[in-house]
C-alpha cells in the first residue's frame, strides 16, 4: 500500500511535513530537526505541541483543499502523527508527494470495523467480535459474543472513550442507545494477564525491525506506564514481534506501526488495536533505544535505512496526566531531586484537565521493574498538595 510517488532518498535539509499538531508530531519534529531536516506542521492549533517546535506552521483543516495546497507547496514528504486525520486529504497528498504511511493503512486503523475485518481476513488472532450496525446485528452479537462483551464505537474512540461494557444481555440495547446507535463493534471480554505492545518500523524497501515488547498498565482506560522489555518470556515476545511484522507486511506498510495485544490467561495473544504511527508506549525509546521510534519514523519517511532497535538499557515510562496539576503546578524540581536520572518530557500544553496527556517521565535501569518503581516515585515527587496519583 506504500505510495508510488517519489522513489528518491530525501536527505537533510529536505522539508518534511506532519499532519496533526499534538505531542507525537512534536517528538517527530524534534527527531527530524536533530537530523537536520526542515519541518512543517499542518494543524488547526496555532500554538499546539507540534506548532511550538516546527520551522513553519500551515494553519487549517486537513480536509480543506486550499490548506492542503499551501501545505504541499512547502514540503517534500508527509507523515501523520495520529490516525484520526482526513484519509481523503492524505489520498490527495499521496498523489503529489511521498506520503507515509499510506492513506489506505490509516483508513483501516480509523475504523474498528475495518480494522477487525482486516485482521480476521489475514487470520490474525483477535477477541471474538461482531459488527453492530442494526438492532438485528446487536441481537446476533449478544447471542454469539456475549454474555459479557464490550460495545465500542467503530470510529472516534480512544483512551477508553466511546465504549461500554455489557454484562447483562438485557442491557445491550440501552448501551447502544447511549452510544447514539452509531456503527459499533461488539467484542468478547478477554481474560488477560497482561497488556503488551510491539512497535515495528518498516522501510520503503521492506526492511523491518521490531522493538522489544513493552508491558502496559492502564488507569481509567488511559495508558499510565510502560516498561520494556516486558517480563513475558522469549516465546511470547517472539510471537508478539512476529504478529507485528505480519501485520506491517500485510499492509505493505511504510513507517512506524504499533500493535497492541492482550496476553490471555491461557498464554495466547489477541490483537486489540493497531496504530499507524509512533505510540505512547514507545516514548521511552527516545532514551532507551539505539534508534527511537520517532527517528525510525523520519528514516522510513525519507527512504533511509531502518535503524537498530536494541535497547541501551531496560527502561520504564510513566505518563503525566492533567490529574497531576489538580493541586497546583507540579514541582518538577522535587521530581528530579527524587530521581536526578529521570528524563522529563513536557508537551507544551496549556490547560491540564483530568486525563489529558501533558508529558511523560522515563527512567533507565538494568531492571525494568526497578525502573518503573523509580519513575513512579519521581512522578509522585512532583505532586503538590494531597493529590492521589
Amino acid at each position: 500500500m506504500s505510495s508510488s510517488v517519489g522513489t528518491e532518498i530525501l536527505l537533510p535539509p529536505a522539508s518534511l511535513g506532519v499532519v496533526g499538531g499534538g505531542q507525537l508530531g512534536r517528538m517527530f519534529i524534534q527527531a527530524a530537526q536533530r537530523m537536520g531536516y526542515r519541518t512543517v506542521v499542518l494543524t488547526d492549533e496555532a500554538d499546539g505541541p507540534a506548532a511550538q517546535v516546527a520551522h513553519e506552521v500551515v494553519k487549517g483543516k486537513d480536509d480543506d483543499l486550499r490548506t492542503l495546497q499551501r501545505f504541499v507547496s512547502r514540503v517534500e514528504a508527509v507523515t501523520v502523527e495520529f490516525e484520526n486525520v482526513s484519509s481523503a486529504g492524505l489520498r490527495w497528498l499521496s498523489a503529489r508527494i511521498p506520503t507515509r504511511p499510506d492513506w489506505r493503512a490509516v483508513r483501516i486503523s480509523q475504523n474498528r470495523l475495518r480494522e477487525k475485518t482486516f485482521l480476521s481476513r489475514h487470520g490474525l488472532p483477535t477477541a471474538p467480535w461482531k459488527p453492530v450496525r442494526s438492532a438485528e446485528e446487536l441481537a446476533v452479537a449478544v447471542a454469539e459474543v456475549g454474555p459479557s462483551m464490550i460495545l465500542k464505537t467503530a470510529s472516534s474512540g480512544y483512551d477508553g472513550k466511546g465504549q461500554i461494557r455489557i454484562d447483562e444481555p438485557g442491557k445491550a440495547l440501552d448501551a447502544w442507545d447511549a452510544l447514539g446507535r452509531v456503527p459499533c463493534v461488539a467484542e468478547g471480554v478477554v481474560d488477560f494477564t497482561a497488556e503488551i505492545s510491539v512497535l515495528v518500523a518498516r522501510g520503503r524497501d521492506g526492511q523491518m525491525e521490531t522493538f522489544p515488547v513493552g508491558m502496559n498498565r492502564h488507569e481509567r482506560h488511559i495508558l499510565d506506564s510502560t516498561l520494556m522489555p516486558a517480563p513475558v518470556g522469549p516465546i511470547v515476545s517472539q510471537e508478539a514481534r512476529d504478529l507485528a511484522r505480519t501485520i506491517a507486511e500485510a499492509m505493505g506498510y511504510v513507517g512506524v506501526l504499533c500493535v497492541e495485544c492482550f496476553l490471555a490467561r491461557e498464554g495466547t495473544l489477541r490483537v486489540n488495536e493497531i496504530a499507524p504511527r509512533p505510540h505512547n508506549s514507545g516514548h521511552l525509546t527516545i532514551e532507551a533505544a539505539t534508534t527511537s521510534q520517532f527517528e525510525q519514523q523520519v528514516r522510513a519517511l525519507c527512504g533511509l535505512p531502518i535503524g537498530p532497535t536494541t535497547l541501551r538499557s531496560p527502561a520504564a515510562m510513566v505518563n503525566l496526566l492533567g490529574d497531576l496539576w489538580s493541586g497546583g503546578p507540579p514541582d518538577w524540581s522535587n521530581a528530579l531531586r527524587t530521581d536526578p536520572a529521570a528524563s522529563l518530557h513536557l508537551y507544551g500544553k496549556g490547560a491540564a484537565p483530568m486525563g489529558r496527556k501533558m508529558g511523560h517521565l522515563t527512567i533507565l535501569d538494568p531492571d525494568p521493574e526497578t525502573a518503573l518503581a523509580r519513575a513512579l516515585a519521581a512522578r509522585q515527587g512532583a505532586v503538590v498538595g494531597n493529590v492521589p496519583i
